[in-house]
């Protein structure tokens, strides 16, 4: 019983993204994307500044990550993901995190955001549709790295906010636009 559930919901989750997949090939355009981007960027930027600069080294779990490295990760992310999977330029920001300030924090994920829109601007619409494998697993366009980017963004900002709210910290309002 318990292999026919988990067959089911593994066939069900695979038809769905297969399904959303090809929905998400061309979603937005650049500059729908490249705005959305900014405001992420900005989002982002407002989760550091409400964190108090001697708690950045906070976790709620052994095994989680701290607030500090969630933040750190985004901005790598970016970084990695651009240069590996959208043609970013060799002259990416980069940061050592373990003597960096908050304020240091903050303008390595304000340059890796302007970096990640700098790779995105420079992609040609043929570049952008161009299939391409990813993490040796899968092939997609680099629209859908794009989305995957920004996807990653979000749920990492997301479990800084839950460490904010863990804090008693109120999180900056949501903009979704």
């Amino acid at each position: 019983m318990k292999t026919t559930i988990k067959f089911t919901v593994a066939a069900l989750f695979s038809a769905t993204m297969t399904l959303f997949a090809g929905l998400a090939e061309a979603q937005t355009t650049k500059e729908e994307f490249l705005a959305k981007w900014e405001n992420g960027k900005q989002f982002t930027l407002d989760v550091l500044d409400k964190m108090p600069e001697t708690e950045l080294d906070f976790k709620p779990d052994p095994e989680a990550m701290s607030f500090k490295e969630q933040i750190h990760h985004i901005a790598e992310s970016i970084v990695g993901i651009s240069k590996g999977f959208l043609k970013g330029a060799d002259n990416a920001p980069a940061i050592e995190l373990a003597t960096a300030s908050k304020a240091d924090l903050a303008k390595f994920v304000a340059a890796t955001y302007d970096y990640g829109t700098a790779t995105v601007k420079a992609l040609s619409d043929a570049d952008a549709a161009e299939k391409i494998e990813v993490f040796g697993t899968t092939t997609v366009s680099r629209r859908q790295v794009e989305a995957l980017l920004m996807d990653h963004c979000t749920h990492h900002r997301g479990s800084a906010i839950a460490y904010l709210r863990f804090k008693g910290i109120a999180p900056p309002e949501f903009v979704g636009f």
